[in-house]
């Protein structure tokens, strides 16, 4: 089909390099604080999904001797909530993209609240019951993460989304750092109900701030933010701007079919990404499950209490990291915009609404400077190996778990930037693919970490784990080199889509 055909009949379709100008508004109405409004929200409720999961970790004895089960039986309870932990996002989060944040937003943590209580009131002659809630309770938590990926999405444009996606970033990965220094302490003083107690009281308060503040954000539906959608969608109170009616020209997109998040995984460029960052996160995760038993045993001054504060080593430097990523994202982008720009042309490329050319290098733009963080990542986490079997002062280690977070983030947070860069429209179908991959990836190195390291002891086990991201590091350079065609051929399926239906 000819050019001109396709503008005839699509005289409105955002299409990046095609003359076609659907409107001259910007991509969203909302002020950049409005967006970080928004942002700060969904934030603060992603933090439930890793939380959740690690408030438990101290308690996992006590738990134990109160239903009369192994260790090995509590936590299979882990296990399980790591799988619904990556399975549950990818029907919320694909709902999501089709019928709207923000009633998905609230059924998930009302779920996650419900299921709290339960945990709080279930009987110890019941672990079947213990095992079915907790399952419960990681089908509320786990989609918390992808639906606020899929708002930063909608309101933010790609040179935007860097800052705004370190930021939010900060919530979900204090999360495994806080969550067991709040629980130990819970547990030690209040009994281990408590901790599903608190939980219920933290995820109501959350649910709550979420029916009053959080407006609609899918751009199906309210467009670029102007559009009033109905009832539901729409805050109890409204401290950002309202929506008008003067949108009533403003071009909407059509609602899209259902499409299956697992048809993501048919794009190699994408997969790639995936398991890249599947695999730092599952070391990341490692380096975080194994902190309580190697300083328990190479440092036996420390108690429960202690062990915990430990932890914040490592969430610290996560939250350094997700905040200077944020800004070096933000300013890769505009670097490789003003090169593109001085080459093509001040007009080439239509950053305000959001859309990108095919021949922008938006892949090299967000992963090239990530490839030497990814190095330093690696020997430093082979560093921490050797500190804890060498039972160096306990300083070196957790300077090394600080730096291990802060680089952990370097390196996870481009990827999960470009990934919503790749497939706008489907941000928190794709984060759920990105869940699935790296809690499953993750689920599997807690499982053997503890046998690896009674095999190999903490220095070559560190060296093994650490390899295998240097090994993974050719994944990045293949997607810079590969991943424009692929976006070509995405861009192109998506127009024959949209004309056929029109």
């Amino acid at each position: 089909m000819s050019e001109s055909k396709l503008e005839e009949r699509t005289p409105t379709l955002p299409i990046a390099n095609t003359d076609i100008k659907p409107t001259e508004r910007p991509y969203s109405v909302y002020t950049s604080k409005e967006k970080w409004f928004i942002v700060t929200l969904v934030s603060f409720a992603g933090i439930f999904s890793p939380f959740t999961a690690n408030i438990y970790f101290p308690a996992i004895p006590t738990i134990a001797a109160a239903f009369h089960k192994s260790t090995e039986l509590i936590n299979l309870t882990v296990t399980m909530y790591m799988v619904l932990q990556g399975l549950s996002p990818m029907f919320f989060g694909s709902f999501a993209d089709f019928h709207g944040r923000r009633p998905v937003f609230i059924l998930c943590l009302f779920v996650l609240c419900l299921s709290c209580v339960g945990l709080a009131l279930v009987p110890t002659g019941a672990y079947w019951l213990l095992m079915v809630l907790r399952c419960l309770q990681a089908t509320g938590s786990a989609s918390t993460i992808a639906l606020g990926a899929g708002v930063i999405g909608d309101i933010a444009v790609p040179a935007e989304r860097g800052g705004f996606f370190g930021f939010y970033s900060l919530g979900p990965m204090l999360g495994p750092a806080l969550g067991p220094v709040i629980g130990g302490a819970l547990s030690d003083g209040l009994g281990w109900r408590s901790i599903f107690w608190f939980l219920c009281i933290a995820t109501g308060i959350a649910c709550i701030v979420m029916l009053l503040f959080l407006p609609e954000t899918l751009r199906q539906i309210v467009g670029d933010g102007s559009i009033v959608p109905g009832a539901i969608y729409r805050p109890w109170i409204h401290i950002i701007r309202r929506q008008s009616d003067v949108a009533s020209d403003y071009y909407k997109p059509p609602k899209r079919k259902f499409r299956n998040p697992l048809l993501l995984f048919k794009n190699l460029d994408i997969v790639m990404l995936l398991l890249f960052n599947g695999i730092v996160y599952s070391v990341f995760y490692a380096v975080t499950a194994s902190i309580s038993s190697l300083f328990a045993e190479i440092y036996p001054f420390l108690n429960d209490t202690t062990i915990g504060l430990c932890y914040l080593a490592i969430g610290l430097g996560t939250a350094v990291g997700s905040a200077g990523t944020g800004k070096v994202l933000d300013w890769d982008f505009q670097r490789a915009k003003k090169a593109y720009v001085q080459t093509h042309g001040s007009e080439s490329m239509k950053t305000e609404s959001g859309d990108l050319r095919d021949d922008f290098p938006i892949e090299k733009a967000r992963l090239l400077s990530m490839s030497y963080a990814t190095l330093i990542l690696a020997a430093t986490g082979m560093g921490y190996g050797w500190c804890l079997q060498k039972k160096v002062h306990i300083a070196a280690p957790l300077i090394l778990q600080f730096i291990i977070g802060a680089l952990s983030m370097s390196v996870m947070n481009p990827t999960q930037t470009l990934i919503l860069d790749l497939v706008p429209g489907q941000g928190s179908s794709v984060t759920a693919c990105n869940n699935i991959v790296r809690c499953l990836m993750g689920a599997v190195a807690v499982s053997v970490i503890d046998i690896i390291l009674n095999s190999l002891r903490p220095g070559f086990t560190y060296v093994l784990l650490n390899g295998i991201i240097i090994i993974s590091i050719p994944l990045i350079y293949l997607v810079i080199k590969l991943g424009p065609r692929f976006r070509k051929k995405r861009r192109e399926a998506d127009v024959e889509t949209l004309v056929a239906h029109s």
